[in-house]
């Protein structure tokens, strides 16, 4: 669904994004915490059940640590949790919530949603936030991400920031 009403904001600025960035590395750092417990969680309840054997280690870390293949699954867990984060609030309403405190949204210019493949495309593209520097050498402000994904992200006025339901916006 296609909304002008919303495609004409400015774009974000290379300070606005770094703030949000900084508020968002707080809430992504929690969501790395609590996916780190439940992988942990599992497994630990994997090694408890017999499922995976300890192979002579006394600790369930020092196998999950000493094991490549158990230590890959693992960092890919977080990985997908945290770029799940991103994906999803992007995909869902255009802002997580440190965007909204700073009144960015990322949308497609014509002020559509991003779909969740296109999200998934963003946070690969963006480096971990290294992508934004495109921005000090782009006179259109857009990022690489911005770029590859074909989309932007944009300063909101006061009133459409105040909306709740972005969803359909």
């Amino acid at each position: 669904m296609i909304n002008s009403e919303h495609a004409n904001f400015p774009r974000a600025s290379f300070i606005k994004r770094c703030g949000a960035m900084i508020y968002d590395a707080l809430l992504a750092v929690a969501v790395y915490m609590v996916a780190g417990v439940i992988g942990f969680g599992l497994f630990f309840g994997l090694t408890s059940t017999g499922v995976i054997g300890m192979n002579g280690h006394e600790h369930v870390s020092d196998l999950l640590n000493q094991t490549p293949l158990y230590q890959g699954f693992y960092q890919l867990w977080l990985v997908i949790c945290v770029a799940g984060f991103y994906a999803i609030f992007w995909s869902r309403g255009g802002q997580t919530l440190g965007m909204r405190a700073w009144r960015l949204k990322v949308q497609h210019p014509n002020g559509q949603n991003l779909s969740f493949i296109t999200a998934i495309a963003r946070v690969v593209w963006s480096f971990a936030g290294i992508g934004n520097l495109f921005i000090l050498i782009n006179p259109d402000k857009l990022a690489l991400q911005d770029k590859m994904t074909r989309s932007e992200v944009v300063v909101l006025s006061l009133e459409a920031n105040q909306m709740r339901n972005w969803r359909g916006a």
